[in-house]
């Protein structure tokens, strides 16, 4: 089992939770020069937000999309993104990564900028 492999087979159990509830579900996918989130809807077929540090905006706030500044940059623009649509409680899913570093910083900010997970 690759390293991929390993981080998949973690995230599936916590997917088919949130799947069971029918939940909205915020979701972070990071590599080593960016980070990126989306919301997906209850169902899972639509991104209802998203946001990461390949946008433009972002790019010219934070140049280096791979540290915990532009993590904390993300989770603030993708919190207001989801509460300009009406969304306050969100499920969060981390996709197999570890909560620490990127990631945490990412929930922290997002939950700081309104959301509730």
């Amino acid at each position: 089992m690759d390293k991929k492999e390993a981080r998949l087979r973690r995230a599936r159990k916590t997917r088919a939770k949130i799947a069971e509830l029918k939940v909205v579900r915020l979701c972070v996918y990071r590599t080593n020069c960016h980070i990126y989130a989306q919301i997906y809807s209850g169902c899972g077929t639509k991104v209802l937000a998203a946001a990461s540090t390949v946008e433009a905006d972002v790019r010219k706030q934070i140049p280096n999309g791979g540290n915990v500044d532009a993590a904390k940059a993300v989770g603030k623009l993708i919190a207001e993104r989801a509460v300009a649509q009406g969304l306050n409680e969100v499920a969060f899913d981390r996709s197999g990564f570890r909560f620490h570093g990127r990631v945490k910083a990412l929930a922290e900010a997002a939950r700081e900028n309104g959301l509730k997970f």
